[in-house]
């Protein structure tokens, strides 16, 4: 496999790199802890490595330092296609370079080769209660899928520590490649006749999505796929689902394990399900108004709004300091597309509004819209209207980006993950002294 060569050729340089870091540096200070961070959800602790991506406050996330208007100007697209390959990003994201074309499409066609769903778990899928959640389906499925794992089977044979990382690729592999194909059939299970899909070989990977499942305009929504796993691929290590992938994996889990407990911590309301309530505040506006609201209205909204005691959603980053370029992506490709979409008007207006709001307001650190305050909006505007499923979609994205961090942990031998916990009475003392 092309990547697997690609990874063993620069492996010893990033062994020798690292292992030299820690050997002459690993007692110097880079950061230092408050008493605020330790009780604030560890915010903004330096005290994790990911070579995969970094949020830089003031530009975005950044793809192995290239930012998203880079990455989708300089990946390889599709024949016909405005947006790149979703396997040129995997590529970018394991190898570190920008792919050439047949690098992409090789990607595309390892996973094609591996997207078949094992029987039995379409089996298990159709045995749980009609109202289960699709976030419980998928996280069940990639547990499901564990059955097969071949890193699970090379550690049981005795496989050596510095080759654990190849078993773990064949197993992200795998699991990026029919993550969609479940995906896509817990889409039909829940909401049109519980049809199997089949991944089409002729077809990339978001092109494929879109097909499974059924959209109209397949080939709009192809596009809308590519640029949606792409973005919401990887956001650095420390979020909810990447660092419990990263957790869970550091304890040589397997990678079925880990990312079924990254889909857990997605569905919580504060990571993955905001996307949801971003949309469904959108409408409640458009309902409240018939439409667009004129500015004035909006503004008057959206200060009711936080006067009631709520919070207008999608607005506000836990790192970022300016707008999202993540969200920016979303909006232009909107705008191009289909410009007129009242839910597309309305949420230009918001972007011009509600940062304002919040500014008077004075109590955002950062008022701009993050990825989450448009993306649901796109997804309806394909017709794709069912607010539980979003989350899944952004699962068949994610797992891009902790697979590629999962394997690169294991090539570099990164240990059990085990911070050190404090009383309270300890941190009293620390604050007097």
């Amino acid at each position: 496999m092309m990547l697997h060569d690609k990874i063993s050729a620069q492996l010893p340089g990033w062994r020798e790199r690292v292992k030299n870091l820690v050997k002459d540096n690993g007692e110097k200070v880079i950061d230092q802890v408050n008493i605020g961070q330790v009780y604030g959800g560890m915010r903004d602790i330096k005290s994790m490595v990911s070579d995969i991506s970094y949020v830089d406050p003031g530009t975005g996330i950044k793809f192995r330092g290239y930012s998203i208007p880079e990455v989708l100007d300089k990946l390889p697209k599709p024949d016909g296609a405005e947006i790149p390959f979703v396997g040129g990003l995997f590529h970018l994201l394991m190898i570190g370079e920008i792919p050439t074309t047949a690098d992409a499409q090789e990607v595309e066609v390892e996973w094609a080769k591996r997207s078949t769903v094992p029987g039995y778990v379409y089996s298990m899928l159709r045995t749980m209660p009609k109202d289960t959640h699709p976030m419980v389906l998928l996280s069940q499925a990639v547990l499901a899928l564990e059955n097969g794992s071949k890193y699970a089977k090379a550690y049981h044979d005795g496989i050596k520590k510095d080759l654990y990382w190849e078993s773990t690729l064949e197993d992200a592999m795998d699991l990026i490649a029919k993550l969609p194909v479940i995906a896509a059939f817990i889409y039909q299970l829940k909401y049109r006749d519980g049809k199997e899909p089949k991944y089409n070989p002729k077809l990339d990977f978001g092109a494929n999505f879109s097909h499974m499942l059924g959209v109209k305009d397949e080939k709009g929504y192809a596009e809308l796929s590519r640029l949606y796993f792409i973005l919401h691929s990887d956001h650095e290590a420390g979020n909810v689902s990447a660092h419990t992938t990263h957790l869970v994996g550091s304890a040589l889990s397997d990678p079925y394990f880990a990312f079924s407990a990254g889909l857990n911590g997605l569905a919580g309301p504060l990571h993955g399900l905001a996307n949801q309530e971003c949309l469904d505040w959108l409408i409640s506006v458009r309902d409240q108004f018939g439409g667009v609201p004129s500015r004035e209205e909006l503004y008057k909204y959206a200060w009711d709004t936080l006067n009631g005691g709520k919070v207008i959603p999608g607005y506000g980053h836990a790192v970022l300091r300016v707008t999202d370029p993540r969200f920016t992506a979303q909006l232009e490709f909107a705008k191009k597309r289909f410009p007129d979409d009242v839910l597309i008007r309305l949420a230009e207006l918001v972007y011009d509004v509600v940062p304002v709001v919040l500014k008077e307001q004075g109590k955002a650190k950062n008022p701009a819209p993050n990825v989450d305050a448009i993306s649901g909006a796109l997804q309806y505007y394909y017709g794709v209207c069912d607010f539980d499923f979003y989350t899944v979609i952004f699962g068949v994205g994610r797992v891009l980006g902790v697979m590629a961090n999962l394997v690169w942990s294991r090539a570099l031998g990164q240990p059990i993950e085990r911070p050190k916990s404090l009383t309270t009475a300890m941190m009293e003392e620390s604050a007097k002294k």
